[in-house]
């Protein structure tokens, strides 16, 4: 089955943003015209497993993220609208995995992932904070 994406606008939507709306739809290319290709919608978040599972991973299962990313980087090359061009990339960015956050130790300069983030403050790893304040940290 050769897959494809279909792009529409939602426009005159009554939820208050000034932002276009568009949805992806995810069609067969070897059938006939939209809508008999039909196949099902590109979600924003794609998940494979939760209480939330959406009719695109229902469809291509655990192969979902990775499906995702192949229609929409196919799309993002064919595309020539820059509006669309642009939600795309969000859209790619959106499938990307979250970094763990790092930080550098100010006590010895070695990179490791705070128990919480302090903007302002001095970030010391564990064996820092127990050499400069001992059994309280």
């Amino acid at each position: 089955m050769k897959m494809g994406l279909r792009v529409s606008f939602l426009d005159g939507l009554d939820d208050y943003s000034s932002d276009r709306r568009f949805r992806f739809a995810v069609v067969d290319l070897d059938k006939a015209d939209y809508p008999l290709n039909f196949v099902c919608m590109l979600p924003i978040h794609v998940k494979s497993e939760g209480d939330a599972v959406s009719n695109f991973a229902r469809v291509f299962g655990d192969e979902s993220v990775a499906v995702a990313k192949v229609l929409l980087l196919g799309a993002l090359e064919n595309e020539t609208a820059s509006d669309v061009k642009v939600e795309i990339e969000r859209r790619l960015r959106l499938l990307e995995p979250k970094q763990a956050i790092q930080v550098k130790c100010n006590g010895c300069g070695r990179l490791f992932q705070p128990r919480r983030v302090r903007r302002f403050q001095h970030n010391f790893c564990d064996e820092c904070m127990k050499k400069r304040y001992g059994s309280r940290a």
